[in-house]
This record gives structure tokens, sequence and C-alpha cells, in this order.
């Protein structure tokens, strides 16, 4: 069996595998690569050289992955963000149109700890009873929430760009740099329509009820609300200016690329946990607490290494690039990326993170290649063209924490969010190519 198509149908199964959500992503990623190799004839001795080769490719991005969740976490614990996220609640004053625009702030105050499950048990049940208040429209809550979200979480602990950082062997944090203008932008256009949304959705209000203003009595009961309490035992209010410098020295270490990622943050959560935690009883379960999340990420991460080294090592991608050049149409040839990239929402909802990044992203990688296209566009493409939608696909786990938070639909959820996610992506898209991130 000639590579290629041992190697494309090893990504289908994989692809098929992930979808399907009958086994984990560890499981998808490890047995299919190892099964192949064999296959095209190649020892077991072989095998481990694929595994060491992968594994040294992805080690310091699984790393960084452990020691970042741990450190937020703390900072989450400890009730950093709490007083800001207060303070912009406080300050929409039930003004329609204020409530979208805090709504897209506190998602990307949220999202800061790149997890989006604590970004929706943040904001869902801070902010729908405000909505439910106000009468408008908990999809909405949904949308704004989901998009200023996906914008942040281009952040290099986020988690696709550490799996695209995994497939180019490259450095995360450097990966980063020329999106951090993207996320801005990005930003500045979730707030814009959070406005337009808030206007319509104010209109939409008066028009049905003929007011603005509504009693306690009036407020619709919202069905399936889990009640979220925080911890208030782990807070340390006091210290509250000590744990902001600490996150800001260790994001400014971060930015500035002194400290390699994984260092800086393991040295962050050194100093994090005496501070805010007298006794090693006391730092253990901190660290015990949200070791869950690390290590689930980073074994995964470990497992797209094997699945890489495989891949690489064999000479399944390099043939597979090779024999999709002779069937794509050449006037395609250089927007390849792009293409891609402009169906990345679409594919949020054919394909789980760990496919997108892990199974598709090499296979477009190598064929851009083939063509003159730059690694790092075809990555910028594919990373603004289906980051934005990933809160909106039925394959994140996050989103049924948030259907389950609010009491609403999946299928409601799409309707009312999809198209305005992908139009963000595209627009994105095209700011980039304007900007020079992505190269046509």
């Amino acid at each position: 069996m000639s590579l290629s198509i041992l190697g494309f149908i090893t990504i289908i199964v994989i692809v098929a595998l992930l979808i399907s959500g009958r086994v984990s992503p560890l499981v998808a990623m490890v047995i299919p690569p190892v099964i192949a190799a064999f296959i095209a004839g190649f020892s077991a001795g072989d095998l481990g050289e694929f595994f060491t080769s992968g594994l040294n490719s992805v080690m310091s991005v699984a790393v960084m992955f452990i020691f970042a969740i741990i450190f937020f976490g703390i900072m989450q614990d400890s009730g950093l963000f709490e007083p800001l996220i207060n303070k912009m609640i406080a300050l929409t004053r039930g003004n329609v149109i204020t409530v979208a625009v805090v709504t897209v702030l506190i998602a990307v105050v949220a999202q800061l700890d790149g997890s989006g499950a604590s970004t929706f048990l943040i904001t869902i049940p801070a902010l729908l009873p405000l909505y439910l208040r106000l009468r408008m429209n908990p999809y909405l809550l949904l949308l704004l929430v989901a998009g200023g979200a996906a914008i942040v979480n281009m952040i290099p602990w986020g988690g696709p760009l550490g799996r695209v950082a995994s497939v180019l062997e490259t450095d995360v944090t450097e990966l980063w740099y020329p999106l951090i203008k993207i996320q801005v932008v990005g930003v500045i256009l979730m707030l814009a329509l959070a406005v337009f949304m808030g206007i319509l959705e104010k209109r939409r209000i008066l028009k049905t009820y003929g007011t603005l203003t509504f009693t306690d009595e009036d407020v619709p009961m919202a069905q399936g609300i889990i009640s979220t309490e925080v911890d208030k035992s782990l807070q340390r209010p006091k210290l509250i200016w000590v744990n902001a410098i600490i996150a800001l020295a260790v994001i400014t270490i971060l930015v500035s690329g002194v400290l390699p990622a994984g260092l800086a943050f393991l040295i962050g959560v050194a100093i994090a946990l005496p501070v805010n935690y007298r006794t090693p009883k006391e730092q253990m379960a901190r660290v015990q607490a949200h070791a869950p999340s690390a290590l689930t990420m980073a074994s995964i991460i470990i497992s797209a290494g094997l699945f890489l080294g495989v891949l690489n090592g064999t000479g399944m991608l390099t043939a597979i690039a090779n024999d999709a050049v002779k069937v794509l149409p050449t006037a395609l040839s250089s927007y390849l990326h792009i293409i891609i990239g402009v169906l990345g929402v679409p594919f949020d909802l054919l394909l789980s993170t760990d496919a997108y990044y892990f199974a598709l992203f090499p296979v477009v990688e190598q064929i851009g290649l083939s063509f003159g296209i730059d690694s790092f566009s075809t990555a910028y493409a594919m990373i603004i063209g289906n980051i934005v939608g990933t809160f909106v696909s039925p394959l994140a786990p996050a989103v049924w924490l948030a259907l389950g938070l609010s009491g609403l639909e999946m299928g409601k959820h799409l309707k009312f969010s999809f198209f305005w996610m992908w139009g963000l992506s595209i627009v994105l898209l095209i700011v980039a190519v304007l900007f020079g991130v992505i190269v046509v």
C-alpha cells in the first residue's frame, strides 16, 4: 500500500474517531498511527524513534500547558478577576446596549485563563439574570460571550496555538506575536457587534413589550440553570494587588520572551502558591484541584506528538502532499490556505479542535509548501478562520456547559450565532491579509 493512501486512511480514521466521540483523543491519536506504522513495514525500533522525535517537538508545549492552567487556576481561586468583573456588571445600570458591550468585556477578561468552561461558568450565572430582567434574548448572551472568548483564545495557553506550535515545531509565543494585533481588532469588532446587536435588541424589546423597565415579578423563569458558588475560603481579597503584580509579571515575561513560556508559568506557580496559601497542604490542594485539566491537555499534546512523529517519520505526510499536488487545480494552489481559512467556521461543525489542528492542518501545511505557501501563513489562516467558531460548535464540550447553565438549545444557538461568527472570521482573515500576517 502506498504511503499516501495509508497516511490518508490513517488521518480519516483518526478524524472519524475524534468526531464520533466514542474514544478519547489520546486513544484516537495513538492506536491508528501505531497500526499504520507496522502496516507500512516499520519496526518497533522505528516506532520508538518516531515517538522520541514527536515527543521532542511537543514537550515544551505540554509543559507550558500544565503550569499555565495551574497558574491561572490559582489566580482565579484567589479572586483576582472577580472585582473587575463585578465592577463591569455594576456599570451597566440596566442599559441594554451597555449590557451587551460589558458582556464582551467580561468574556474577554474571563477567557484570559484559556479555559472556555471557566469563562462560561463566570459569565452566564452572573449575566443571565440581568438579561432575563431586561427581557434580552439569552442567545445574544451566548453569541457575545462566544465571540469575545474565541478572540482571546488565540493566546499561547488557550489551546489552538499550542496545537499548531506542536505541528510546526516552533515556540508558541513566537507564533502568537503577530496575532496580538488581530486580537485587538477582533475585540474592537466584537464591541462594535455588541453595540449593533444591542440597538437591535433594544428596538425588539420596545416593540414587543412597549417598555424597557421591568419589575422583579416580570422576570421570566430560566430553566436548567446550574448554581455555581465561589469558594470564598480560597479568595484572598487583601492580596489582590500582589496577585495582579504576579500575573502581570508572568505575562510580561511571556510576551518579552526572556524565559521559555513553561518556565515563566512554573516560576509564577511557585511564587503564587506560598503567597496565597500558607501551608503545604493548602498549596498541594490547589495544584491537585487544577491538575486534572492540566494533565488532560498535556496527555493530548503528547499523544499528538506520537501521531505527528509517525506521519513525519514514515514519510506519509510528504507522500500525501506530493500526490495531492497532482490532483489540486493549479488555479487554486496559491490560495489554498485562504480557502481553508474561509471554511474554518463550517469545519467547526465537522471537526473537533484536535481533528482540525492535528489531522487537517499538517496535510494542508504540507500541500501549501509544495505550492510555495509559507507554513506560518497557512497556520494563521487556519487559526483565524477557525477559532472564532469554536464556541458555536457542538463538538466543543464548553458549549454544552454553556447551554446547560442557561437552559438553552444547541440548534437555536447555532441558528442565532453561526453566521455572525462566520462573518467575523472572514473579516478577520481580510484584516490579517491587509496587515501582512497572512501572505497571499
